[in-house]
């Protein structure tokens, strides 16, 4: 009870932006904690101790210390965890390393994280359970500058699920960054038309993006202004004013605010 109440309390913390008390409890707690709660406790203590402004005097220790805790756990072959709960470990790792401007450390951290993808998503023993790695996959690729390892399990995933918007969403991702805007455009379309709610507004902005960097500026604007008269229309509950002023700003930038 003590482990779940500390992870918890962690996590909470960190949520609501309280970096320095969520780093306050991961140091005090870590020595007491085994298995996945010192896991899940290190890796958010490490966001929470990444996040502390630059001037605390015991931001750099606690770091080294957050990031030490978690290596520690990803190198304990016994620890019962889910595979996308270790995800999580590599992607603070990786923050960590980004957040000191150590581009070596990101590289190796973004290496590491991909192979244990690769890996978990081998294991997965369902579709279901693979494209569940999909997302991660696709970031892991990404921050390695190499987006067309994505292409085969997006395109897998799309054929497996016709009907789920996420794989073609993911696809435009990898294309746009591999500047191959029109099989971005392709399957960012594909998207929409399987899309909807506040998921079809980030699906807009993302062709607004591969539009904009296809120097199609016009088309760009177009899609943006549809976007945010959607967003508008949603009910109350489903608006969000940074979404939207997201998009104003990106109107801005293209001249059409």
């Amino acid at each position: 009870r003590y482990a779940r109440a500390v992870e918890g309390l962690a996590v909470a913390l960190s949520l609501e932006g309280e970096s320095a008390r969520g780093a306050a409890l991961a140091h005090e707690t870590l020595p007491r904690l085994r298995g996945a709660s010192a896991a899940v406790v290190a890796s958010v203590g490490l966001d929470c101790a990444v996040g502390l402004p630059d001037d605390v005097p015991e931001k750099a220790a606690l770091v080294r210390e957050f990031e030490a805790a978690v290596n520690a756990s990803l190198a304990d072959e016994n620890l019962a965890i889910a595979d996308d709960d270790l995800s999580a470990l590599h992607i603070s790792l990786l923050s960590a390393r980004e957040a000191a401007g150590d581009t070596t450390g990101v590289r190796e951290a973004a290496e590491r994280w991909s192979a244990f993808l690769e890996r978990a998503a081998e294991r997965a023993p369902t579709p279901e359970a693979r494209t569940v790695f999909d997302s991660h996959r696709l970031s892991a690729y990404l921050e390695l500058g190499q987006p067309e390892r994505a292409i085969p399990m997006l395109e897998r995933s799309a054929r497996e699920f016709p009907e789920d918007y996420n794989p073609h969403a993911r696809l435009a991702v990898a294309y746009r960054a591999m500047h191959r805007f029109d099989d971005a455009l392709v399957a960012i379309d594909r998207a929409v038309e399987l899309g909807y709610g506040p998921r079809l507004l980030r699906m807009l902005t993302t062709r607004a993006d591969i539009l904009a960097a296809k120097g199609d500026t016009t088309a760009a604007r177009a899609t943006l202004v549809d976007a945010l008269k959607r967003s508008e229309a949603l009910p109350e509950g489903q608006r969000s004013a940074r979404r939207e002023d997201s998009m104003r700003a990106k109107l801005e930038e293209l001249g059409g605010a």
